[in-house]
């Protein structure tokens, strides 16, 4: 009886030892499988393949104005586009993947239509014998989310013979002169081109007129501020400075810097007006640092 038991107890010890060995396989075949799936997963997330329509983006500037121009470039690949891949009489996004995106830097015309500054979605209706363009305020780069939105500017234009066959689609700016330009979308052998005007005479005649009035303000402050930055002329930084200090709405940056500059002069007494005037404004826009400052200041100055 005692010998059954001691053989009882060996072979409960041999069949635990079995299952630590197991576990431990099982760990290591675990460990591995881990290891195996991380790496996959890395790899999958690095591995990239070229866009069947890849992005783009124009910029180009027309007189003063600056226009933007983003986009994917779709490509024929010996298939029939205008009539077929893109049917006549359906509203397409001018591109692939994402409504292409049209964007000035400053107010231009478009046909017959002002258009402000901004970006803007540009959608095409083809047609055989005459294509409709429109321009939609920018909202999202899902083409779908302007079905229920109003055009800012609608304009018909004659598709023409591109000339060439366009594999890849082509948006691009051209006939630049200093008031005007065309935007052109070229693909398969179609040729669209969309009168663009821009007002360069005007902004040329603003800012010459502006020159002549002399430097704003803010202008002689930031001359000002940066004489005294760099160590200048501190008489001449003041007066510049003063420029914008001594109008009826100063800023209260503006005055503390003209009190820095007093107080470097060793004019303590003016610094320490100017400096509790700034502190005023500050306290009036709730800038505690600014409030601080001039506390600060106030304080060095009046020890003196």
């Amino acid at each position: 009886m005692a010998n059954f038991g001691k053989r009882l107890i060996l072979a409960r010890i041999y069949h635990f030892k079995l299952k630590q060995a197991d576990m431990k396989r099982f760990m290591l075949n675990l460990s591995a499988l881990m290891t195996l799936l991380f790496f996959s997963t890395s790899a999958l997330a690095q591995f990239n393949t070229p866009a069947p329509s890849p992005s783009s983006k124009l910029v180009q500037t027309v007189g003063l104005t600056e226009v933007t121009i983003e986009y994917s470039r779709p490509s024929v690949k010996d298939r029939t586009i205008f009539g077929d891949l893109r049917p006549y009489d359906v509203v397409w996004r001018t591109g692939a993947n994402a409504a292409t995106k049209v964007s000035f830097n400053k107010d231009v015309k478009v046909g017959n239509t002002d258009l402000k500054a901004g970006s803007y979605a540009l959608f095409t209706l083809p047609n055989k014998g005459e294509w409709k363009v429109m321009f939609y305020n920018y909202d999202t780069p899902n083409s779908n989310g302007y079905g229920d939105k109003e055009a800012v500017a609608t304009l018909s234009v004659k598709p023409m013979d591109a000339g060439r066959l366009v594999e890849s689609m082509i948006i691009d700016v051209n006939n630049l002169r200093n008031n005007s330009a065309t935007i052109d979308i070229l693909w398969e052998r179609t040729l669209i081109s969309i009168p663009l005007a821009v007002h360069t005479d005007n902004q040329v005649m603003a800012a010459f007129k502006k020159m002549q009035e002399g430097p704003s303000a803010g202008q002689y402050y930031a001359m000002g501020n940066f004489m005294y930055e760099s160590g200048q002329d501190l008489e001449t930084a003041l007066k510049y400075v003063q420029k914008a200090t001594k109008t009826d709405n100063p800023r209260f940056w503006q005055v503390h810097r003209e009190a820095l500059i007093l107080g470097k002069l060793g004019k303590k007494a003016e610094a320490i007006k100017t400096a509790k005037h700034s502190l005023e404004l500050a306290k009036k826009a709730e800038n505690m640092d600014y409030v601080k400052m001039n506390e600060k200041a106030i304080k060095e100055w009046s020890t003196m």
